[in-house]
């Protein structure tokens, strides 16, 4: 099985603040890893440092084995690297239809078109040439997912993808997701609902004050009240 990305000794800094401290985990093809820590712990400053938005002051990150942390982030998205924002960040004064083509780049036998995208999130089917702004916050979550698939990424990062969604919504989210990850899609999550991310991950790495503090199958802590009231706050 093959490293879909991997960080090694990373350090990353805003101005003088050192916000990860010689991170190294990764990711397998095919598979989803939940990264999980409490607010601050540094999981945004990873996901922000993988796609090029933070530079890395040491260490490196890889696509494949390729080394892409010295590269700019649009050269970073062109190499298969696509990216569910925290907040969603959809285009509001455009049509979903637009937000979703402004993404697309050529899609290889099964990939993703925009008919792929339509049949995989029903809910936007409808509401192509509606503006994205009027959408529901869910709605507006699946477009951003969506858009992201539209770039045929070979590997999907999402940074909160249920954050002040309501759980009917959530459950959905999770449903897709799960599809996304039976593709044999590689997904790095990025959850505060730690439900949701047990529930989907093959192997979890939680962070805390920018260190690794925990890497491993989820299955070894699913159910393990002491060490997620310990590492998380929450059980």
């Amino acid at each position: 099985m093959r490293e879909a990305i991997a960080l090694v000794g990373v350090n990353s800094f805003y101005g003088d603040s050192h916000a990860l401290h010689d991170v190294s985990f990764s990711l397998q093809e095919g598979r989803v890893l939940a990264l999980l820590g409490r607010n601050g712990a540094g999981k945004t400053t990873c996901i922000h440092s993988i796609v090029g938005f933070l530079p890395v002051r040491s260490g490196e990150i890889r696509l494949f084995g390729e080394r892409i942390s010295s590269l700019a982030p649009e050269a970073i998205a062109r190499r298969g690297v696509g990216l569910v924002p925290q907040g969603r960040r959809i285009f509001p004064s455009l049509t979903v239809r637009e937000n979703l083509i402004v993404a697309a780049r050529p899609a290889p036998p099964k990939g993703w078109d925009l008919a792929a995208v339509m049949n995989a999130f029903p809910s936007l089917a409808g509401r192509q040439n509606q503006t994205a702004g009027s959408l529901s916050g869910g709605e507006q979550q699946m477009l951003a997912i969506g858009r992201a698939l539209m770039t045929n990424p070979r590997v999907l990062l999402l940074d909160e993808p249920s954050e002040g969604l309501a759980p009917a919504i959530v459950h959905e989210v999770g449903r897709v997701l799960a599809k996304l990850r039976a593709s044999g899609l590689s997904i790095l999550l990025v959850e505060q609902n730690t439900k949701l991310a047990l529930g989907l991950a093959d192997e979890v790495v939680t962070l805390n004050s920018g260190r690794v503090a925990y890497e491993g199958p989820c299955e070894k802590i699913r159910h393990d009240e002491s060490f997620l009231t310990q590492q998380l706050g929450v059980y």
